[in-house]
C-alpha cells in the first residue's frame, strides 16, 4: 500500500512537519513527494506517527469498500 503526502495531511499532520519527520527518520521527502511510499517502510521505522497515518489508510479505503 502507497502512503501518499494527502494521507499523511489527512491524520492532521502538517508539510512542514512532516518534511522534519522523513529527516529525521532518514527517508527521502522529495522522492515520497513525487512517488509517495511503501506503507512497510513507514512502519518500519516503529514509530507511532507512521503506525496512526497507515492504520487511517487502512480504514479510509476499508470504508470505501
Amino acid at each position: 500500500m502507497r502512503i501518499t503526502v494527502t494521507d499523511i495531511q489527512q491524520a492532521g499532520h502538517c508539510a512542514t512537519g512532516i518534511k522534519k519527520w522523513f529527516d529525521d527518520h532518514g527517508l527521502n521527502f522529495r522522492a515520497f513527494l513525487k512517488d509517495g511510499i511503501d506503507a512497510a517502510v513507514l512502519l518500519d521505522t516503529d514509530d507511532g506517527l507512521a503506525r496512526r497515518v497507515v492504520d487511517l489508510k487502512i480504514k479510509r479505503e476499508a470504508d470505501r469498500g
